[in-house]
């Protein structure tokens, strides 16, 4: 062989054992998009989940995307009407859901999962995550707003929050904390969904499930009626008490969190997810010592049609998307399996809508939760998302405007059924 020869012969095999060398480009990517969760270690469990399940699949790529809430609920539809749109996504269910199925951007996936979904959770997950008879997706967990309590700043004020059950009960500790120099709440108003808690849930107080059937039917003055008319005015009794952190309004939900997180106030109204949030977003990382935290269930009111054990907040999970791959379901029944909520629940991050998994909640607030969440007759979604996505922003709104005294009780009321009954 020539010098020529020989030279290339080298390159040529030098070539070879470069190109075996390179990584192999993944056949298949799996794309998933996610509001934020509570807690870094949540995403930390994902990634292990993402390693575990493309050792077991070669060729896949898992990629796992995360947005504020608010950013995700903006970014979210113009991502379903794009080449761009992720294969699995983050679902508080409810209207939202079943706009998106309408419009065509979910698949059915009932053929996929019908008996393993009937096996695996509870029969409300399943059904939060089924439009027209088929199944869209898959339920994660469960979540419950409740007052998050600073148990010193309520030992500052004089205030027994055991004491608390009803809302006039809960006006009067808002008043003490104020007299003692406490802020008695703080509170994200920027986003406008952490202020639809206090009307949401108050008109659950006030209609109950009753009420809110009678409402989503359109019977008699619907969402207008004197039910939510009252709830306006409970919520107007409590910000007339000035109760929120100064320039509440400019204030992120991030923001508060952290603000709660750091002891700047006695209560944030929030779902379970704050228990992390919280600690994350304050200044040294670990927010209060659980021995000096504690949940108070949302008050009662007195006079009203709705249960005090009702319950409002979440049943959450993933959703499809109409181009899914056969991979990414199969990746949703590994990411979603007993064994991974399972874990998920061990580690105090959510409480999960898996069949089996509540004895394996450790987080002691989250326990509580799941107890209230099982003896609830009727747990009311989020009205940002179980009324749809106009009709959810628009109670988003009000919720500001009365927050503010921007608007009567009547008006908003009003305003809202106008908004239902041009869906």
């Amino acid at each position: 062989m020539n010098f020529k020869h020989f030279r290339a012969a080298a390159f040529l095999s030098a070539f070879a054992s470069t190109a075996l060398a390179l990584p192999a480009f993944a056949d298949t990517t799996i794309k998933v998009l996610r509001s934020e969760p509570g807690s870094e270690g949540e995403k930390a469990l994902y990634q292990q989940m993402v390693t575990a399940y493309e050792a077991e699949h070669p060729g896949i790529d898992v990629q796992f995307e995360y947005l504020s809430t608010e950013a995700f609920k903006q970014k979210l539809p113009t991502l379903l009407q794009s080449d761009a749109r992720p294969d699995l996504f983050y679902s508080w269910g409810g209207g939202v859901l079943a706009d998106q199925a309408a419009a065509g951007f979910l698949k059915n996936i009932t053929a996929d999962v019908t008996t393993e979904w009937a096996d695996r959770y509870s029969a409300a997950g399943v059904k939060a995550f089924t439009i027209d008879g088929k199944i869209v997706g898959a339920p994660i967990n469960a979540s419950e707003v409740v007052f998050w309590t600073n148990l010193d700043l309520a030992e500052k004020a004089g205030i027994d929050i055991a004491a608390i059950k009803t809302w006039d009960e809960f006006l009067a500790a808002v008043k003490k904390a104020k007299d003692a120099g406490v802020t008695p709440i703080v509170v994200g108003g920027k986003d406008k969904w952490p202020l639809h808690f206090y009307y949401g849930y108050l008109a659950l107080r006030e209609a109950g499930a009753k009420g809110f059937a009678a409402a989503i039917a359109g019977e008699g003055d619907g969402f207008a009626s004197t039910s939510f008319v009252k709830a306006g005015e409970d919520f107007k009794k409590l910000v007339d008490l000035a109760p929120f952190q100064p320039g509440f309004m400019d204030t992120t939900f991030e923001q508060a969190s952290g603000m709660f997180g750091d002891g700047k106030g006695l209560f944030h109204l929030m779902g379970d997810w704050d228990y992390g949030s919280a600690k994350q977003a304050s200044v040294s990382g670990k927010g209060i010592d659980d021995a000096r935290m504690s949940i108070l269930r949302f008050p009662a009111v007195e006079g009203g049609a709705g249960a005090a054990d009702d319950t409002f907040g979440g049943l959450n999970g993933w959703a499809v998307s109409s181009t899914a791959s056969a991979e990414a379901i199969d990746f949703l029944k590994f990411v979603n399996s007993p064994e991974n909520l399972a874990k998920g629940a061990a580690a105090g991050y959510y409480i999960p809508a898996t069949k089996g998994t509540e004895a394996g909640i450790t987080n002691p607030f989250f326990k509580a939760m799941s107890e209230h969440l099982a003896v609830s007759q009727y747990h009311q979604v989020f009205l940002d998302q179980a009324l749809g996505a106009d009709v959810g922003a628009t109670f988003n709104d009000v919720s500001a405007d009365l927050a503010q005294g921007g608007v009567t009780p009547q008006e908003a009321a009003k305003t809202i059924q106008d908004a239902w009954s041009m869906r």
